[in-house]
């Protein structure tokens, strides 16, 4: 049965230990696979079947290798079997299922851990000797018994954060939920606390947030107004009781400190957000650090901040902070009001709050201007303006003047005090009947720009004017400021062929008689409209038409 193989040593000599081992020599014979057979020189299952069956007197099997001198160890202790206990434990193989009971695992074998008796490489001196092959019938099933109707074993997972005394479910789980212990029920409940503790707090936090923004954006008075008010009993929508009855909750008393002067004047409600109108030299002495403070009819207070105002139509808007229920006041037409219609004014002369008056229009496009205290011009404002004999006192400034249907159709600004000689915004003499207001319409576009950009835009014709001439018209100055042309190059009187000298006398049909009456008429439009003027003398006019430009106003 061992041909081809070489014959042991029948006498090997006996060294310490239990045995030794025979060195094989080389096979000899020729090398290779026979037809229907195993290689030559290779024992084949048979034979390694009958060294297993040697005879039990003789130290060495039929194929030279020696035998032990004990029985085989069936619990292969080392450093005859695999690793002990002690070793580390093998990687667990997810998802492979265990091999049927008795049945031969085809994986690698494990190698045996740094320092084990059984680890290392074979010498390169000596050649591996192949494992016998070993049968399923001659392998003893060493592998410990177990009752099939008692419960399975709990098997150890490394990778299961629970003591091994808890761990219950196999390692390769089939999809059936895993009993939760007392141990496990405890930390589920604990972490869903952590959890819903941690997502209050971060919405809490998040709200608080919001609300202190909210707090610093919009200040911390908060004040509740009534809705326009009802018409009283037995009076007449329209009538002065009705109209003061809707108006009154949306007019305002302003209250004015700066770091030199401090006044009073009013103003009113122009949208829901807080924004209030009312005129420049109301707020100017807040423009460079000051107070504010909006009273409202219902007698609440609540402090403003400026957000834009225009010396040169001389209007202002302001907004209220942490105001709730403002009723905006609408606002009319002022280009279709008629000399004689009834008219309403409601302010707070000499900071008497709530006072209403009322009149007609008395006229309408007169040019007026205001201001000048600075001395430089820069403050003068040009009106083209409502005029109205109902009674306007200092601290109307900037209140509404209403029409027979509580409309605004203009905003009181200036009066002609008795005994003097120019139009009045801070005198203190009464109503002499003479009172202004700025149209609604040019105080719409105004308030518009100055909440949208803080700033408002001027129609500009591209010339200077010789404010000193005292004939009848605006003449143009033969110089400009700072020695330049008096027709800017390239500027709307250039392209329309104004020349430095010329005299207009005319804006769309209209006599205009001095310069502020040119700037009046001019500012009566909005920047882009087209205009006709009538330029040079009687006898010798000629009509020009321009396009408006536009320049920033003064603050």
């Amino acid at each position: 049965m061992n041909e081809g193989n070489p014959t042991p040593d029948p006498s090997p000599s006996r060294t310490d230990g239990d045995f030794e081992l025979a060195r094989p020599g080389a096979a000899p014979g020729p090398t290779g696979v026979e037809a229907g057979g195993a290689p030559e020189g290779t024992a084949t299952g048979d034979e390694r079947a009958e060294v297993r069956r040697a005879d039990p007197d003789t130290d060495r099997g039929a194929t030279g290798r020696p035998r032990p001198l004990h029985d085989p160890d069936p619990y292969s202790t080392p450093p005859y079997g695999g690793p002990g206990p002690w070793a580390p434990a093998p990687p667990v193989q997810h998802p492979l299922a265990t091999p049927a009971h008795g049945t031969p695992s085809a994986e690698a074998p494990v190698p045996a851990p740094p320092g084990h008796p059984g680890a290392g490489a074979p010498a390169a001196s000596e050649p591996a000797v192949p494992a016998p092959a070993r049968s399923p019938e001659a392998v003893p099933d060493l592998a410990p018994r177990q009752d099939p109707a008692a419960p399975p074993t709990p098997r150890y997972d490394p990778w299961n954060p629970a003591p091994p005394s808890e761990q219950g479910a196999p390692l390769q789980h089939t999809g059936a939920p895993l009993a939760l212990t007392p141990t496990r029920r405890r930390r589920r409940a604990r972490g869903r606390l952590l959890g819903a503790f941690i997502g209050i707090s971060l919405l809490a936090g998040g709200i608080g947030g919001f609300a202190g923004a909210w707090i610093e954006r919009e200040g911390t008075t908060e004040v509740r107004l009534p809705q326009a008010g009802a018409v009283p009993e037995g009076r007449d929508r329209d009538s002065v009781a009705g109209i003061a009855a809707r108006a009154l909750p949306s007019v305002v008393t302003l209250h004015v400190r700066g770091a030199d002067e401090a006044g009073t004047g009013t103003g009113f409600v122009l949208d829901g957000r807080g924004h209030i109108l009312t005129n420049n030299h109301v707020v100017a002495p807040a423009s460079s650090g000051g107070d504010i403070t909006v009273t409202f009819s219902s007698g609440d207070t609540a402090e403003a901040e400026v957000v834009g105002r225009d010396s040169g139509y001389d209007l202002a808007v302001v907004r209220v902070k942490g105001v709730q229920g403002l009723t905006p006041l609408a606002l009319g037409d002022s280009d279709g009001v008629r000399v004689g219609d009834p008219v309403v004014a409601i302010g707070a002369p000499f900071d008497l709050a709530n006072t209403v008056t009322s009149g007609i229009v008395s006229a309408k496009e007169r040019p007026i201007t205001a201001g000048g205290e600075k001395g430089d011009g820069s403050d003068v404002s040009y009106v083209d303006a409502l005029q109205t004999d109902a009674p306007i006192n200092p601290g109307n400034s900037g209140g509404p003047l209403l029409d027979s249907h509580a409309r605004v159709i203009g905003i009181n600004s200036a009066i002609r005090s008795a005994g003097r000689d120019a139009d009045s915004t801070e005198g203190q003499s009464g109503s002499v009947g003479l009172g202004f207001a700025i149209p609604v319409n040019q105080a719409r576009r105004v308030a518009e720009e100055l909440i949208n950009t803080g700033h408002a835009t001027h129609p500009v014709i591209g010339v200077t004017l010789d404010m000193d001439y005292s004939g009848d018209g605006a003449r143009i100055d033969t110089r400009g400021g700072a020695g330049g042309s008096a027709v800017a190059e390239g500027g709307p009187g250039d392209r329309a062929g104004l020349k430095p000298g010329d005299l207009i006398t005319g804006v769309e049909g209209h006599p205009v008689h001095s310069g502020e009456e040119l700037i009046v008429r001019v500012r009566a439009h909005r920047p882009g409209d087209r205009l006709r003027l009538t330029v040079g003398r009687p006898g010798a006019e000629r009509t020009v038409t321009l396009k408006l430009g536009a320049a920033s106003g003064q603050n």
